[in-house]
């Protein structure tokens, strides 16, 4: 769907509402196909990323793994490095 959709599972510290909220944002801005909806449908988009994040949520607490969690900022800088490869063409 879109390259920069970032898994939220199994990390040290854990997701935050912030990292929540953006997902489900970009996920109905994807669905809709509106970066920033109209008046008239502002309440409709709200609702969606609402709904999303309380399914992002109750998902994520019912998810069970024995790997150890991951470290946010070393996946960060192996995720900066697979991108200066990718673009280094």
């Amino acid at each position: 769907m879109c390259r920069n959709i970032k898994t939220l599972y199994n990390f040290e510290p854990p997701v935050t509402d912030d990292e929540l909220h953006a997902a489900a944002l970009q996920f109905v801005r994807k669905v809709s196909g509106f970066n920033k909806p109209s008046k008239a449908n502002e309440a409709a988009f709200q609702a969606a990323v609402d709904a999303i994040v309380e399914v992002e949520r109750t998902l994520l607490n019912s998810l069970e793994t024995n790997a150890p969690p991951k470290n946010r900022e070393e996946e960060a800088a192996l995720a900066r490095a697979r991108n200066a490869q990718r673009f280094a063409r």
